[in-house]
């Protein structure tokens, strides 16, 4: 809007809304005083001219036009300002929809009455609050404590020159204003609306008056122009005269007396009394005004003869007697007899009575300056209790108090004289006089000084006593003997009048003698003595009277601790009585109410400084509620069963309640609060319990339908009873035992949920922003903050916040507690509280309102089963537009702002119907089927917008937390996935440069930061890029989003960014004692800076995060925040920093794989020292990653031993570790097997579930400790340092332990695969195998192993072997690795292991058959790969032939038979690729290779998605059946290695005729026929032929293909990928050597064995010769193409499994000797 409603205006001066700059204020007021200047004057009447502007106006509708001139008709105001009030009221105060308006009030001529009703009083309100500002300024521009005093004071300066002479025109003319009339107005000037407007004129008139009068105090009044203001008020009667007395009602009478008692304020003001004084006390009477002025002497001549007219109304009192005193002070000898009868007039108006009513009538309002120095010297001292009432409103100025410290002689002085000359005959005097004087810690020490001191003691004689000597005339009296003051026991403290005392008698009057006794004594025993007094008379006659000695004591006791606390240890002897005091008057039958309330009063101050001990003496006076039985349940607490009310519950009910006055109920609740506040410990607060449960059954659900005799006093307990609830709610949960009685907290929380309390909370809530706004309007402008309607609003706002911590602390539940069901039930005629808590979005007067109503509603979105959408109905729309209103203002509060976006980021979840309507989006074109949309008129997602604008960064109205708050908005659509809404967002122009700007800014350090909310929006963003990188495919990205991140990377903000988020986390870790204030906005942006490094792995090229260098700056700063983050702090909260960055470095270290990066391992080495240190339940995880780090750097180096000097005390950790963790395993499968807890599930991968110290996981740190034993160990190859650190940590036996047990038990899977992995590390070296056998892993294995797998009867089955990847974690795997592992051994010990493999081997006889002829019928990878492992098991073990031979002969037979099977299986399936193909396919279904395939981008066209989909399918098949093809190569080429041993020896047996043939047997019968693929056909010469045929033709055609079988692998494959597939030339030279050498011996030991016919030794001689000699001039020509073996075969290493054999070697001259043995047999064949 253009022009600024008053109601902004005020809103913005008192400093409620955005502009809050000195600066901006000053804009304010120098932008609108002419406004302030003119005062009411400012709404014009209508006139003709401004109807025609109006007329001629294009920028306003036509409507709103006719509505405005309606609108001036009913006002009488301006056409112009008319149009303008209704443009106004629409943006601010109008609660329905634009639409609604649009269509029905402005389009119908039917306007509805209530709506010119409501501007009405919107005009109303806008008048007042421009005379609120002005009233504003005046009050606050000399008060140096105020923030815009300078600005006030600017203004007030533009200001002060006729101010005072338009508003007393304003002022008349409203007294003179004629009520309208419907003739004048027109028909919608009802009688009731006349009302309305008579009251508003009273309010204005009263304002206007309060202006003028605070105009005065700061600014001197001439003469004249009192005499002027005199004659003014006293023809109206000091506001009784009005024009339209006739309209005055009851309500009404308050402001009429406020008129008055502002009109005798002026005059006195304008007597300027204050500077009188200040002129008598220096003797300068002449500078006062009405000693110099010209004019003087005709002025007060005017006013003697005006002011004797006056005396028939109390108004003219206080205005005789300033006249008087001035005229006195002036001219001290004048003593005509006007001033005498002005005095007298105003004594018989009761002037002091009329003071003391006044100044308590106008409250606080910093009114009562003008009697600061009225000089009661004149003869009133029957009029003393009057006077002192007054006097003490006076004083409890705080200034005025020490002003009368400073001259207690003067004024008021005189007053406290004659109170002390009653003292202590009239107790209460003086000691209401002193209480009002207490106003800082100077004026206490004053007073009790003052009080200690006195040095005379007045009594009253009805008769002369006989210890008395007097003089002859009776005015001196002499005490004859020493006498006690009081009657009370001896020991007890007491006063002693010593003999001799001289006493004054004062004239005796009715009471007899008053005498005067000179007699030093402190009044501070003689009050301990009163209050002892009072205790014996307690059950007396004479209670009461002593009551009324009492009560002033306490008053003044309970003031003095209460300002200054370090007066209380001298008040001891009188607070200590108080409970005793407590005690004895609750129990009497009419207790006085007033003294008990005091002593409760007294009691609250005691226990904000030590609750402990007032909780203790108060407990046992029996007058708070109590429990006669031990609380135990929560049922208990609840029924209240066993609990006493105590005698102040009597008293609430038997005295209080009847008689409508709450004075000990107030002071009880003030108290218990106070105990709650206190701290005290668990047990106290436990006897709080029936206290609270008092309040919680019996006031808060009754209260409001109690009697009340005072206005307010409703409110104000309401108010305390939420104040207590609110405290125990913030207290700080205590740690209880289970079965406990329930603690005060829990206690509430269950009474608030679950019983009536909570519905009278709710109640309270629903009282609704109308109301409020009723009483607001109500209440004078001057109430401060004590009015009723800031009690109201206050007691509102804290039901909110009750019941907000209520639904936050209640436990987590299935059923639905009745204070959820009121909140969220859905009434009819839309009253359910949902609405009502949305429409304090209107209220304006208390800015905290709106905003807790809207953090409850925000809450009860998330929790609540409901739609909130839904229970707003039809009021949707228009609340809608209200929330966006108070959004879209720049000069609103911002924290209303802030909770609302906050609102609405919740509700992006959670309330699906309620965000679509604030995003008010709209579908393109208006077709429906269209996915394109707009933004709505409505749309939140303007203000949003406009928030992150970079421009508006900076201004007033977008400061950081608001920015962040519309970030956070934005993230919740993103996290949500609100498609409709990110489409529009994402292509706003500007909308990514916008976003993104906060990464470009430059930060604070962070030891230095102020605006930690700045972390929070920076760390959004990155989210929201984040999110929008991993949703949307690369090449679809809006191309502002890629600049922006191209800028990103070229402004070299990553190596910023990096260098911040390390400054950060090592800030945090240094800070961790004394804890840093943002740590959560600090842990956020952490967690987004890890989001997008760990985006960046897989999508650099978007990021633009290529270049090596940045990455290993990045890379090391990561590492530094760890280091920093793990190795100092012990908290949790940095612990758990530090696992975050743990896994970023990780990942980091796994995507990034930086071989070049600098010394990684000592860092980490610290690290996982002072990880091992930490607490180990907290570190579990973090402990898993540092390890896994470890592994990772060590395979990424491929150090050797000595590169590594952390080596041995990393050794040393980690072995620890695993040693600790297997106990632990152990321990805990012993636990279970005990409690028969077998159902877990071996193979879990859920890594989320929660994990105990000692269960079984992939990455779980046993299982990685094993793993990087295993890397270490095989860095220290020599064993150098593992040899000396497993002397000293027993790990081998207890790993070999565990994995006993585990094997057994057949758990723990992971940790046995890895231990496993550890052992065959170990036994590739000497020294590891003799260590890891004499631990004695035979017995760990051998027998445990079977419970591995099933051998099913027949033997025959395969149905165990598994078709799974063989990489994934199995059983089978593990039976695999531990073949691997004697296998290993045997290789390594050989004889001195042959035993134990010979065990194995014959414990597993079954399984190892049943593998060797599963290969046939089960192609699967995990299968080959058994096979494999036992066929080089089986070849290191044919080493040992005899041994064999001698220990198990028919498993010797058997293995042989079925080796020779599995040979021509092998060569079968290699020679039929077609078949092996089908076998794949139709069989297995395995038609994908080991390992995960490399992620693809996802292809943007369906079409093109299918396509690549068969090509993969294809391409996958093909690797698959390369991969098989490769493992039963491998098969093939071990099993002919171990037939070799099986077959004699080449050389010998050409050359030895004396070889003994029996040792052998005849492994292939003589057949030459290509073997068929039948399990009856038996393995023969045949198949020997056929597998160097193969073996050749694969040869060949490796060589063929200038660029092999790569080129059908990916780009991207690793090369352990190609490493697995390939079939390399060495190992076909390696089964062709092995075939030949055992074809030759085979055919030899056939050759030489008598047993067979000489005729099939000619067939077989004639069919090898040409059988070889075909192969061997193949195997010529192979050669000498001398053709380059494959390239595979370079990245191949040679199989380490083979022992060299003669003539094998890897050049290809070196193949001669093969062809040279071939030809040499053939030549003996063909002999």
């Amino acid at each position: 809007m253009s022009v600024r409603s008053c109601r902004e205006l005020w809103t913005i001066l008192l400093g409620r809304s955005a502009l809050r700059e000195p600066a901006q204020i000053e804009a304010e007021l120098d932008r609108h005083w002419d406004r302030l200047h003119q005062g009411l004057s400012y709404y014009k009447p209508p006139s003709s001219s401004s109807a025609e502007k109006v007329k001629e106006n294009k920028n306003v509708a036509q409507p709103l036009k006719d509505f405005g001139l309606r609108i001036s008709k009913l006002l009488s105001l301006d056409e112009q300002q008319s149009v303008q009030l209704l443009q106004c009221y629409l943006q601010e105060d109008y609660r329905g929809t634009r639409d609604s308006l649009k269509v029905s009030v402005l389009t119908d001529i039917f306007i509805p009455l209530c709506l010119f009703l409501q501007i009405a009083d919107y005009y109303y309100e806008e008048r007042m609050c421009l005379l609120r500002c002005v009233l504003l300024l005046l009050t606050y521009f000399q008060d140096e404590r105020h923030p815009y005093r300078a600005e006030y004071s600017n203004c007030v300066n533009k200001l002060e020159k006729d101010l005072v002479s338009k508003y007393q025109l304003q002022f008349e003319s409203l007294f003179k204003a004629e009520a309208p009339t419907w003739e004048t107005h027109g028909n919608l000037m009802t009688e009731r609306q006349v009302s309305r407007w008579f009251l508003q004129c009273l309010r204005e008139q009263s304002l206007l008056l309060e202006i003028i009068f605070l105009y005065y105090a700061y600014f001197e009044m001439n003469p004249s122009d009192l005499l002027n203001f005199t004659k003014m008020f006293k023809e109206q009667g000091f506001g009784l005269r009005q024009t339209n007395r006739h309209l005055v009602d009851k309500s009404m009478d308050a402001l009429v007396d406020r008129i008055g008692y502002l009109s005798a304020l002026i005059l006195v003001e304008g007597m300027d009394i204050d500077f009188l004084h200040k002129c008598a006390l220096e003797d300068c009477t002449d500078q006062h005004q009405f000693s110099s002025a010209p004019d003087v002497v005709k002025v007060q001549f005017e006013m003697d003869q005006l002011l004797l007219t006056f005396g028939d109304i109390p108004h003219h009192a206080p205005v005789l007697l300033a006249w008087v005193l001035l005229r006195h002070t002036l001219r001290p000898d004048d003593t005509s007899p006007v001033i005498r009868r002005i005095g007298n007039t105003a004594l018989q108006l009761g002037v002091f009575k009329y003071l003391s009513t006044m100044l308590k009538g106008l409250g606080s309002t910093g009114m009562h300056l003008d009697c600061t120095c009225l000089d009661p010297h004149r003869p009133i001292y029957n009029m003393c209790s009057h006077l002192i009432d007054a006097a003490c409103e006076v004083l409890s100025a705080p200034s005025l108090a020490e002003i009368f410290w400073e001259l207690p002689n003067m004024g008021l002085g005189m007053i406290l004289d004659s109170a002390v000359g009653m003292f202590p005959h009239k107790i209460g005097p003086l000691l209401q006089l002193l209480t009002a004087l207490l106003s800082n810690k100077s004026t206490v020490k004053k007073v009790y000084n003052f009080l200690d001191k006195m040095s005379f003691y007045t009594q009253v004689y009805k008769h002369k006593p006989n210890d008395i000597i007097s003089n002859d005339d009776e005015t001196l009296w002499r005490r004859q003997a020493p006498k006690l003051l009081y009657p009370l026991g001896t020991g007890q403290t007491n006063l002693w009048m010593p003999q001799g005392v001289l006493g004054q008698v004062m004239s005796p009057g009715e009471q007899g003698y008053v005498v005067r006794w000179e007699y030093s004594y402190s009044s501070w025993t003689l009050f301990t003595c009163e209050v002892e007094m009072l205790l014996h008379v307690v059950s007396t006659a004479d209670v009461l009277a002593h009551c009324a000695r009492v009560k002033p004591i306490l008053d003044l006791v309970h003031k003095i601790i209460s300002t200054d606390w370090t007066v209380s240890d001298c008040l001891l002897p009188l607070t200590s009585r108080i409970y005793m005091l407590l005690q004895r008057l609750t129990s009497i039958i009419n207790p006085p109410v007033d003294v008990i309330a005091s002593c409760v009063n007294c009691l609250s101050v005691l226990a904000a400084r030590m609750p402990g001990k007032v909780w203790s003496s108060l407990h046992h006076t029996g007058f708070l509620p109590f429990a006669s039985n031990p609380l135990t349940s929560m049922a208990q607490c609840i029924s209240a069963e066993g609990m006493k009310a105590g005698n102040y519950g009597n008293l609430l009910v038997q005295i209080e309640q009847p008689r409508g006055e709450y004075a000990v109920t107030i002071a009880f609740l003030r108290l218990i609060t106070t105990l709650v506040k206190g701290q005290l410990g668990s047990t106290q607060n436990k006897g709080l319990i029936p206290c609270v449960l008092l309040v919680l059954k019996e006031m808060l659900p009754t209260y409001h339908k109690w009697r009340y005799n005072t206005y307010g006093v409703r409110e104000r307990i309401g108010c305390l009873i939420l104040e207590l609830i609110h405290a125990i709610l913030n207290l700080s949960p205590e740690g209880e035992d289970q079965g406990s009685a329930p603690s005060l907290q829990s206690l509430c929380i269950y009474s608030l949920a679950n019983t009536e309390a909570g519905q009278a909370v709710v109640n309270i809530m629903g009282v609704g922003v109308d109301t409020i706004d009723v009483v607001l309007a109500a209440q004078p402008s001057s109430c401060g903050s004590e009015g009723p309607g800031q009690i109201l609003i206050q007691t509102v706002k804290l039901a909110f916040s009750v019941t907000n911590n209520v639904i936050r602390l209640k436990p987590p539940s299935d059923t639905v507690s009745p204070l959820e069901q009121a909140l969220t039930q859905h009434g009819g005629h839309g009253n359910n509280l949902i609405v009502v808590l949305a429409k304090y979005i209107y209220h304006k007067h208390d800015p905290a309102l709106p905003r807790l109503a809207i953090q409850l509603l925000k809450r009860l979105a998330t929790v609540a089963p409901m739609s909130v959408y839904a229970c707003l109905g039809s009021d949707a729309a228009a609340i809608r537009d209200a929330f966006l209103t108070r959004l879209q203002s720049k000069t609103e509060d911002m924290r209303i702002k802030v909770m609302i976006l906050e609102f609405l980021t919740v509700a992006v979840e959670t309330q699906p119907g309620l965000i679509e309507l604030f995003l008010n989006l709209e579908v393109k074109d208006g077709n429906e089927g269209s996915k394109e949309f707009l933004l709505g008129e409505w749309s939140c997602l303007h203000v949003v917008l406009d928030l992150i604008d970079s421009k508006q960064q900076g201004k007033y109205w977008c400061p950081p937390l608001l920015h962040r708050a519309a970030l956070a908005f934005l993230l919740a659509l993103w996290q949500d996935r609100r498609d409709s809404a990110i489409s529009v967002l994402r292509t706003k122009e500007r909308f990514w440069e916008n976003l993104t700007t906060p990464l470009f800014g430059t930060l604070t350090p962070p030891s230095d930061t102020t605006e930690p909310c700045v972390l929070e929006t920076c760390a959004f963003v990155m989210k929201i890029i984040g999110l929008e990188i991993y949703y949307v495919v690369s090449g679809s990205l809006e191309q502002s989003l890629k600049d922006g991140l191209q800028k990103f990377s070229n402004a070299r903000r990553y190596e910023y960014w990096s260098q911040y988020v390390k400054s950060l986390v090592c800030h945090v870790a240094e800070m961790e004692e004394e804890g840093i204030c943002y740590f959560t906005e600090a842990q956020m942006l952490i967690s987004a800076w890890r989001m997008l490094l760990i985006l960046s792995t897989n999508h650099s090229d978007v990021m633009h995060l290529t270049e090596e260098s940045t990455k290993l700056t990045l890379f090391m700063d990561v590492l530094d925040g760890t280091k920093a983050a793990l190795t100092t702090p012990t908290s949790a909260p940095c612990l758990r920093l530090g696992s975050m960055m743990a896994t970023l470095l990780l990942i980091l270290l796994k995507q990034w794989r930086r071989s070049s990066a600098p010394d990684i391992l000592s860092p980490l080495s610290l690290i996982l020292e002072s990880v091992l240190q930490a607490d180990q339940q907290l570190m579990e995880r973090t402990k898993a990653k540092i390890f896994s780090a470890l592994i990772s750097v060590l395979q990424i180096q491929g150090l050797d031993g000595g590169d590594i000097s952390q080596l041995p005390q990393l050794l040393l950790s980690v072995c620890e570790t695993v040693k600790d963790e297997a106990l632990g395993l152990i321990d805990n499968m012993r636990h279970t097997s005990q409690l028969g807890d077998t159902a877990e599930d071996e193979d879990s991968m859920e890594t989320d579930s929660p994990r105990g110290p000692q269960k079984d996981q992939r990455d779980g740190v046993c299982v990685l400790a094993l793993h990087l034993a295993k890397e270490l160990c095989r860095t220290d190859e020599d064993g150098e340092h593992w040899v000396s650190v497993m002397r000293k940590v027993p790990l081998l036996p207890s790993v070999l332990s565990a994995v006993e047990l585990s094997l057994r038990m057949k758990r723990n899977l992971y940790f046995t695969e890895a231990a496993l992995h550890l052992l065959l590390t170990l036994a590739r070296t000497p020294q590891g195998a003799a260590a890891v056998a004499g631990a004695g892993v035979t017995q760990t294995i051998c027998l445990p192993l079977l419970s591995v797998y099933e051998v099913s009867p027949n033997g025959t089955s395969q149905q165990s072997f598994s078709r799974k990847s063989q990489d994934l974690a199995c059983w089978p795997g593990v039976y695999r690795l531990c073949m691997s592992l004697m296998e290993s051994l045997l290789k390594t010990l050989r004889y001195n292991f042959i035993n134990e493999a010979l065990d194995f081997v014959g414990v597993h006889q079954e399984r190892i058959l049943q593998c060797l002829n599963a290969v046939r019928t089960v192609q699967s990878l995990a299968c080959l790969d058994e096979a494999d492992h036992t066929v080089g098991f089986l070849l290191q073990l044919s080493s040992f032939c005899k041994e064999w031979q001698f220990h198990l002969p028919k498993l010797l037979r058997d293995v042989q038979v079925n080796l020779c099977y599995l040979c021509q299986t092998c060569t079968h399936l290699l020679h039929s690729k077609k078949m092996l193909h089908h076998y794949l396919q139709a069989k297995n279904g395995e038609a994908l290779p080991p390992g995960p395939l490399p992620r693809t981008q996802r292809p943007t066209q369906t079409s093109t998605k299918e396509a690549a989909g068969g090509g993969e399918r294809e391409e996958a098949e093909q690797k698959a059946l390369l991969a098989v093809q490769c493992s039963l190569l491998k098969i093939l080429s071990k099993t002919l290695a171990t037939l070799q041993h099986f077959t004699p020896d080449c050389c010998q047996i050409l050359l030895d005729q004396s070889m003994d043939l029996a040792e052998y047997s005849t492994l292939f019968v003589l057949s030459f026929t290509t073997p068929a693929f039948d399990p009856d056909v038996a393995p023969s010469f045949g198949t020997l032929l056929a597998t160097i045929n193969v073996s050749l033709s694969m040869l060949s055609e490796m060589e063929k293909k200038k660029e092999p079988i790569l080129l059908v692998l990916p780009s991207n494959t690793n090369i352990e990928m190609i490493n697995w597939c390939l079939p390399s030339r060495s190992l076909l030279m390696f089964t062709m050597e092995n075939c030949f050498y055992v074809l030759i011996s085979q055919a030899v030991r056939c050759l030489k064995d008598p047993s067979i016919l000489p005729r099939d030794k000619q067939r077989l001689k004639q069919e090898l010769s040409s059988e070889l000699s075909t192969l061997l001039s193949s195997l010529s020509r192979h050669f000498r193409r001398g053709s380059p073996s494959s390239p595979a075969s370079a990245i191949l290493p040679s199989t380490q499994s083979k022992p060299p054999t003669p003539g094998s070697k890897a050049s290809h001259e070196g193949q001669e000797p093969l062809i040279q043995l071939v030809q040499a047999f053939v030549r003996l064949v063909q002999r």
